[in-house]
């Protein structure tokens, strides 16, 4: 179980959540359980990173905020870097960070992409791959989950849905695990600039080739789309496939990880999902309430406004922090305890209102598919190794995962 620690109001200011260090060297539950009671709208000190910002913990006001596109906007930026750098070169162009009527109509074009239909054919595709990972996984008896696993799946999942040749993968794995985190304590912002800027190089060839030989992915989709007339820019398409790549990757396989890592901290749920006593699918809510990848989104105050008694004032960076409202003790009861017949379980992991991630669905089925082949040829999972967790001030998760599987008596190898 995460234990909480207590902070007193007068220590709030020596955690600095802009610095990925912090992560490592705090246990931030007792900080963001002070935050929820006492300073649900907090403000943030300068940092070496950048200027001050507003750390918003509560549950309710996420989900308000997150309703409230009108008074806190996107298209200024979206993540913590990039707010405290000035915005984001991306705002106007890439969904995430735009806001209004350009946003609904991107949207409409990439939610045609993920049709049913087209994300039915790939959801078997996901469960297919899952199966054979997890089997030659079990039938070797160990592994480093995170890199023999959890690293292959999402990323098969939306370059097939994005249509990225096989051959290009794992360059892009390679990028996608440098571009909003690092497995390297010593990895730079120039790094992290240097990777973004590669992915979408690389977005830029592959949207030109599909322009003049369009195929049945989500990449063509963008490249031959047009609104009212007029085709998306290049901008527009690049930043696009760079969001989707992006999210369709980490957000999933760091649940998947994160989510094994508890089965081995908690072996009665482990034991509750291998029995049947609890569902996959309330199993998969769990872990991504429990393992909240992303920890935050950003916004920027549209208006002065006031809320719990302070001014936000037009302009200021607003910071939404999963990782605080996924444990609000007002929303979920007992929030720190993993338990994964949690009903209802209104995480929001996945944001919330127009910016509502586009690859839910998809994480869910990938996560849903990886519990369903554990359940079926494992019977116990033990941690065989060090943890090593990924350096970040926006994602949570796990870079190394050791761990030793032992098969069901059901198991009959791959």
């Amino acid at each position: 179980m995460k234990t909480p620690t207590r902070f007193l109001a007068e220590d709030l200011g020596t955690v600095n959540l802009a610095d990925p260090a912090t992560y490592h060297s705090h246990d931030l539950a007792g900080y963001w359980r002070t935050l929820r009671t006492e300073r649900p709208v907090f403000r943030h000190s300068e940092s070496p990173q950048g200027p001050p910002f507003w750390v918003i913990s509560r549950y309710a006001d996420v989900m308000n905020i997150y309703r409230d596109g009108d008074r806190f906007v996107s298209a200024k930026g979206n993540l913590l870097t990039t707010l405290l750098n000035g915005g984001d070169s991306a705002a106007g162009k890439m969904l995430a960070v735009t806001d209004g009527t350009r946003h609904r109509e991107v949207r409409k074009v990439l939610l045609k992409a993920f049709s049913p239909k087209k994300l039915d054919q790939v959801a078997d595709r996901v469960r297919r791959n899952t199966r054979a990972r997890v089997a030659s996984v079990v039938e070797r008896g160990s592994c480093d989950f995170a890199s023999d696993v959890a690293v292959h799946i999402p990323m098969t999942t939306i370059c097939d849905l994005l249509g990225v040749p096989e051959e290009d993968r794992d360059m892009l794995l390679k990028l996608n695990k440098s571009a909003l985190s690092s497995d390297d304590p010593d990895a730079t912002e120039d790094d992290e600039r240097m990777a973004r800027n590669q992915i979408l190089m690389y977005f830029s060839e592959l949207a030109e080739e599909r322009r003049e030989d369009p195929q049945d992915d989500v990449i063509s989709a963008l490249a031959t789309a047009t609104i009212d007339g007029k085709e998306l820019t290049e901008d527009e398409i690049v930043f696009n496939c760079y969001s989707l790549i992006i999210g369709g990757d980490e957000t999933s396989r760091l649940s998947m990880i994160g989510g094994v890592q508890a089965f081995t901290e908690f072996p009665d749920q482990w034991e509750a999902l291998r029995t049947g006593a609890v569902s996959v699918e309330s199993a998969t809510e769990e872990i991504l309430r429990w393992v909240t990848p992303t920890m935050h989104f950003g916004r920027v105050a549209r208006y002065d406004t006031v809320l719990h008694g302070e001014l936000i004032k037009a302009g200021d960076p607003v910071t939404l922090w999963h990782s605080s409202a996924n444990f609000d003790e007002e929303t979920f009861g007992d929030p720190y305890r993993f338990d994964l017949a949690r009903t209802p379980n209104k995480h929001v992991t996945f944001g919330y209102g127009p910016h509502f991630c586009l690859g839910a669905y998809l994480a869910r089925v990938e996560i849903a598919a990886l519990l369903t082949n554990l359940v079926e040829m494992v019977s116990r999972i033990d941690l065989s190794g060090e943890v090593v967790r990924i350096h970040s001030n926006f994602l949570s998760g796990i870079s190394g995962l050791p761990v030793m599987f032992t098969p069901s008596g059901a198991f009959r190898g791959v």
